[in-house]
């Protein structure tokens, strides 16, 4: 037995809220369509998703996840760290020293709903 399932990413207070919903299969397009009518708590909307595969065998008492995909952002910028210098924003002065010890080349920030900033990984996507 094999079930696909899309996991939406919303800013929460301390870690992203997350929401998992079934779909048909892998579909960028129907999970941002879908990504438009989720709410977490105090109105928060996604700033990505993610794509996993359950699997199930005969003799399996649980699924386990077989198969994740990389993280799609929507509603996001993409910055660098000199992007950050050249703005010179005191209030983001400990996400530059974040991004220098951590060597993080690039963030993504929400540009839609409540703020959010993470690392963006290689595998990313940025839609």
């Amino acid at each position: 037995m094999e079930k696909h399932f899309v996991t939406f990413y919303s800013p929460g207070t301390f870690v992203a809220e997350q929401s998992e919903q079934p779909i048909d299969s892998w579909d960028v397009e129907a999970a941002q369509a879908m990504a438009e009518t989720v709410s977490e708590r105090y109105g928060a909307t996604p700033y990505g998703f993610r794509f996993t595969t359950r699997t199930r065998g005969p003799d399996d008492l649980d699924s386990k996840v077989s198969a994740r995909s990389c993280m799609y952002y929507i509603n996001c910028k993409v910055e660098t760290l000199d992007d950050l210098i050249a703005r010179n924003d005191p209030k983001e002065r400990i996400l530059r020293q974040n991004m220098e010890r951590n060597h993080w080349d690039r963030i993504v920030t929400t540009v839609k709903g409540w703020k959010w900033t993470q690392p963006l990984e290689a595998t990313d996507v940025v839609l």
